[in-house]
């Protein structure tokens, strides 16, 4: 069964170690690198993919990694750690200082400077540099920018060799290094729990290996305060924006095992420095306590005025639109409408095939006839594609709509630089969570109007605040709820079983026999789960619909471990789907490849998601 099949250990790292004989591409940003190095033994250059705050032509390489071959590119080197030392050769020297490293040394004078000192050049630029100027067309400018330059690179290595030898990994050094500069080792070595508030990407976990390193006692008082903040930001994980004190006390005290006293003082110290906030009697985050206040205060300013499309007759607009369009409205969607032409703010909500594609668009034809510029998006790639395909208008993903800088990891638009519409209507809404909807609010103008549709019965977003579900509950928007299944959807048991599971009835199953687009298989146990699964997937749908059963089935399952996780169900469909698969990439570390059955995976603290099927990295 799955549940008894063993997870496959995840390869070892290999060394690699070579000089860089071409640096195809760097960013001066991420640190993110491609590197073609000569390796010894190796009768081709090899394409080495990692991360270095600074490379150059001629350093020599070291790493520890995996082969991977890329279906694009082929055969590759994947670094997670990867070291950069100075050349030791005369070919490597030259090559080094004439790669434009230096500005104002090209070949040539690289080429001279070798000539002159040989292998002593680094120890003359850094101990005796006024020898460099016996050199003709090196005069003190030319000196000055050498010496600059080689100092620079010195500092960079001694800060990547300490964050490396205190167990940071390659990219997240070279953050450490863009964010603190030369001051690197210093800010780590004082608190390196402040990585945790500093950088993007690195928390709590991260900065106390870093802590364990450097000695830093368990009980520490500062271990303390950035623990506290790592346990609301995992209550926030699971969808929570704030804890009551006594419940954020009892998790950290589990979580860290810290005794109870410094925790309290560690929760005053924070709130003393304003990075956590005790309101109403519960304890946040200061920045989703900022984004809920947020919410509140935008959509307040966003409700005051008349609607930009001014006041308009729907006596005579409904009778139009159903002209329109072709179709008939219920007096439930007609009554919907009213409301929307009617308030500058409203909600859509309901579950599947209640129309509320119909009520956006029968919107979108009034309020475009009247001249009004419309933006549409969703927090999904596939839910904007969606909307495009409904409405016939293009539709963008929120980050997309907003202008996300991932350079900055900030959004260009914003109350300073807002969006240029007249109405934006927000699709998929239960997805979003707090701090998304709060940009998206800042960057609605103030005159203009906000449709906000989803369907509250879905899961709530995967991030903190259930936001649509707190909108329709405040009473403070004109929300209109859907619940009329249209006969067009009653045909669909997927749709029908939503509605049923949504009252808290049992779904539904076919007559055998019957062909339909839901069915219901009953097991008693995990075991026959597991079993009745495997043969679905692998002869029964196939079979049925003559699909193929790994680029047409998808699996998906609550969660990762037991025996119907998403591990163990990965490695029973590997065995029957394809037995002789070559693993081909390591991803949290369990190995997938095409083949591999449950294709998604979230990890909530940085939204990382990949699929395995096709070995695509998102």
């Amino acid at each position: 069964m799955p549940a008894s099949v063993p997870a496959p250990d995840p390869a070892p790292p290999e060394r690699l170690a070579g000089a860089i004989e071409r640096v195809t591409f760097h960013s001066e940003q991420s640190g993110f690198c491609v590197l073609r190095v000569n390796v010894k033994g190796q009768r081709d250059l090899v394409t080495v993919i990692g991360s270095a705050a600074s490379v150059t032509p001629g350093e020599f390489i070291e790493a520890q990694g995996h082969w991977v071959n890329d279906r694009q590119h082929g055969l590759q080197y994947r670094a997670e750690r990867l070291q950069v030392v100075p050349p030791s050769t005369l070919e490597g020297i030259e090559k080094y200082l004439g790669s434009g490293m230096v500005k104002g040394i090209g070949p040539h004078f690289a080429r001279k400077l070798v000539r002159a000192f040989g292998a002593a050049v680094f120890e003359v630029i850094e101990t005796t540099p006024e020898r460099l100027e016996k050199l003709e067309g090196i005069g003190p400018k030319r000196r000055e920018r050498v010496v600059s330059a080689w100092a620079e690179q010195k500092v960079i290595r001694e800060i990547m060799v300490f964050l490396q030898s205190h167990g940071v990994g390659t990219s997240r050094a070279v953050r450490i290094y863009k964010t603190y500069g030369e001051a690197a080792i210093l800010k780590v070595t004082e608190n390196p729990y402040r990585l945790a508030l500093d950088i993007w990407g690195i928390g709590f976990k991260t900065a106390d290996t870093i802590a364990q390193h450097l000695g830093i006692p368990h009980d520490a008082l500062i271990r303390a305060q950035a623990g506290v903040r790592h346990v609301l930001q995992v209550w926030s994980e699971q969808g929570h924006c704030a804890a009551p004190p006594a419940k954020l006390v009892a998790m950290a005290v589990s979580l860290l095992a810290i005794p109870e006293p410094l925790i309290e003082q560690a929760i005053a110290l924070e709130r003393a420095a304003d990075n956590l906030v005790l309101d109403q009697e519960l304890l946040y985050l200061t920045p989703l306590q900022r984004a809920e206040l947020g919410c509140a205060q935008q959509l307040q300013r966003l409700l005051r005025g008349a609607p930009p499309w001014g006041l308009i007759d729907t006596a005579k607009a409904l009778p139009w639109v159903e002209q329109q369009t072709g179709l008939a409205l219920s007096p439930s969607q007609r009554a919907a409408v009213a409301t929307m032409l009617a308030h500058k703010v409203t909600i859509i909500t309901g579950g599947p095939g209640v129309g509320k594609t119909t009520l956006v668009n029968s919107l979108l034809r009034i309020l475009r006839a009247k001249q009004i510029t419309v933006l549409l998006a969703a927090p999904t790639g596939r839910a904007a594609k969606r909307l495009t395909e409904t409405t016939g208008l293009e539709a963008k993903t929120v980050h997309r709509l907003l202008e996300f800088d991932p350079t900055s990891y900030q959004f260009k638009r914003d109350a300073t630089h807002p969006l240029e519409t007249q109405l934006l209507i927000l699709d998929e809404t239960s997805m979003m969570d707090t701090v998304l909807m709060n940009q998206v609010l800042r960057a609605i103008p103030d005159a203009a109007g906000l449709l906000v549709v989803g369907d509250v019965d879905q899961l709530p977003s995967v991030g903190p605040g259930a936001v649509l579900a707190d909108l329709i509950d405040s009473g403070a928007i004109p929300a209109v709820r859907l619940t009329e299944i249209f006969r067009q959807a009653q045909s669909s048991r997927i749709i029908t079983n939503a509605h049923r599971i949504n009252r808290g009835e049992l779904p539904l199953a076919p007559p055998p026999g019957e062909s339909s687009d839901f069915y219901l298989i009953y097991a008693a146990h995990p075991e026959a789960i597991a079993t009745k699964l495997l043969t679905a997937v692998t002869e029964r749908i196939p079979r049925t619909f003559g699909v193929d059963p790994v680029r047409d089935i998808q699996v998906l399952t609550p969660m990762n471990r037991g025996g119907l996780g998403v591990q163990a169900l990965n490695i029973a469909l590997q065995a029957r789907l394809n037995p002789n698969r070559q693993p081909c990439v390591q991803r949290y570390g369990t190995t997938y490849a095409p083949g591999d059955k449950v294709l998604q995976r979230v990890n909530n603290y940085d939204k990382e998601v990949f699929v395995a099927a096709d070995l695509k990295l998102a």
